[in-house]
């Protein structure tokens, strides 16, 4: 059910310090500010999301995860011996940069 907008108005206020309260419910959340036009503001709950994690929500790399996931999902694990495996670097014919 949607809320009307004067079941969802409030008149706050703003202290000499420039901070007002939206509530307990919204304590810890992230808000953006938007001012459309002098003494009109627009403040609607976000989720942010880090640069470095962007990537997991773009379409193609979800169907790729996906894909990994149902895959990890159906094949057993099993053991493995790392000084068995075969650094990727080797495997691409990649040689070292840096001394040993």
């Amino acid at each position: 059910m949607r809320t009307s907008l004067l079941e969802a108005t409030v008149i706050k206020s703003v202290g000499s310090s420039g901070q007002t309260s939206l509530g307990k419910e919204y304590a810890g959340r992230k808000v953006l500010i938007e001012k459309p036009a002098e003494g009109v503001w627009i403040i609607r709950t976000v989720t942010v999301i880090p640069d470095n994690e962007l990537w997991l929500h773009k379409k193609e790399n979800q169907e790729r995860l996906g894909k990994a996931l149902e895959w990890a999902k159906k094949t057993p694990a099993r053991s493995s011996d790392p000084d068995d495996l075969t650094p990727a670097r080797t495997r691409a014919g990649i040689k070292k940069t840096r001394p040993t």
